[in-house]
C-alpha cells in the first residue's frame, strides 16, 4: 500500500464557502420567516426566538469568516498536518466532516490548542486537489486501527482531559 503524499496547500478565502454559507444562512431566514407567516395568528415573543437565532448565526459566521479568510499554508508531512499564517497549529490532525468534493471544511485537531476550522477550494491550487484529498483520507504510518495519529490522539486526550 503506497502513503500518501505530502502536500503543501493554500488555504484562507473561498467565494465557494462564502457562498454556500450565504445560502445556508437565507434559507434559514426564509424558513423562519414562513414558519412565522403560517403561525395563523398574532405575532409573539415564541416566534421571535428562531428568528434571533437565524440573525445571530448570520453575525456569528460573518465574525468567523474574518479569521477563516486569513491566507496561510496547510502542509502534511506524512503523518501529520501544520499550518502556518497569524494563527498556526502544529502537529495536529484533520477531519473531514462533510466532502463536496470541491469544498472541503476541515477541522484541525492540536493539543496545545482548539480546533481550528478551514475551507479547502478546489481553485486555490487544482493541480494539487487530488494529491490534498488523499493526503486528508490516509492513514498515517503508525496510525492505530481507527487511522489515528499521534497528533489526533494527544488532541482527543487534551480535549477530553478535565
Amino acid at each position: 500500500m503506497h502513503s500518501a503524499p505530502s502536500v503543501i496547500y493554500p488555504v484562507g478565502r473561498s467565494h465557494n464557502a462564502g457562498r454556500l454559507l450565504l445560502a445556508l444562512w437565507a434559507l434559514g431566514i426564509c424558513t423562519v420567516t414562513l414558519a412565522c407567516a403560517q403561525a395563523g395568528r398574532a405575532p409573539d415573543w415564541k416566534l421571535g426566538i428562531p428568528l434571533l437565532g437565524a440573525i445571530a448565526a448570520g453575525m456569528a459566521v460573518r465574525a468567523g469568516a474574518r479569521r477563516w479568510s486569513e491566507p496561510a499554508d496547510l502542509a502534511f508531512d506524512g503523518e501529520i498536518w501544520t499550518i502556518s499564517g497569524a494563527h498556526p497549529v502544529r502537529e495536529a490532525g484533520a477531519h473531514v466532516p462533510l466532502d463536496l468534493q470541491s469544498l472541503i471544511p476541515v477541522c484541525l485537531d492540536a493539543p496545545e490548542r482548539t480546533r481550528r476550522w478551514v475551507w479547502l477550494d478546489r481553485t486555490a491550487m487544482p493541480d494539487r486537489w487530488r494529491d490534498l484529498r488523499r493526503a486528508l483520507y490516509s492513514r498515517a504510518p503508525g496510525a492505530g486501527p481507527a487511522g489515528q495519529t499521534r497528533a489526533s490522539t494527544a488532541a482527543q486526550a487534551h480535549h477530553s482531559s478535565p
